[in-house]
């Protein structure tokens, strides 16, 4: 009386089937990109005249510094006399 009755078939059927009614479209590849060689001499060069020109900051930058030290103990030494 209180044995339970299990099912003759042990898998009980899916709840849910899924039958899509349309296949799903192909994905599309992602494009090709290509790199020509112009572009490669082209981002070389910007970078070869950012270089130069961080170069000759960083030179104006020091001989600045050198001048104005040289004149300080120029002005310096005016003084004193």
């Amino acid at each position: 009386m209180f044995l339970p009755k299990y099912p003759d078939n042990p898998t009980p059927p899916p709840a849910y089937n899924h039958a899509p009614a349309d296949p799903a479209p192909a994905r599309r590849a992602a494009p090709q990109i290509s790199i020509s060689t112009g572009a490669v001499a082209a981002v070389l060069a910007g970078g070869v005249v950012l270089t130069a020109l961080l170069a000759a900051v960083a030179v104006t930058a020091i001989s600045v510094a050198i001048a104005a030290v040289v004149l300080r103990s120029m002005l310096r030494d005016q003084h004193r006399r």
